[in-house]
């Protein structure tokens, strides 16, 4: 029993110490990071024939950024 309340004293003792321990908090501030939104480049030619007999055929071509193309014709005749 002696040994017992020495030893609660010490512990007791103890306590308050590490109960008032200091936190430390590190920050690093980084750039925020930046995204840019590239506009698409597309070509697009625009091709208009007209005919005497009264007809007419318009032709579009469109390319994007990576070669690829398309081409449309539409003809009307009245």
């Amino acid at each position: 029993m002696r040994l017992l309340v020495p030893a609660a004293l010490v512990l007791a003792g103890l306590l308050p110490q590490a109960a008032s321990a200091e936190t430390t908090v590190i920050r690093r501030d980084a750039p925020d990071t930046v995204v840019v939104d590239r506009p698409a480049v597309e070509r697009k030619t625009v091709e208009t024939r007209e005919t005497s007999d009264g007809c007419a055929s318009k032709t579009v071509t469109k390319t994007n950024e990576y070669g690829d193309r398309k081409t449309v014709t539409k003809e009307s005749c009245d």
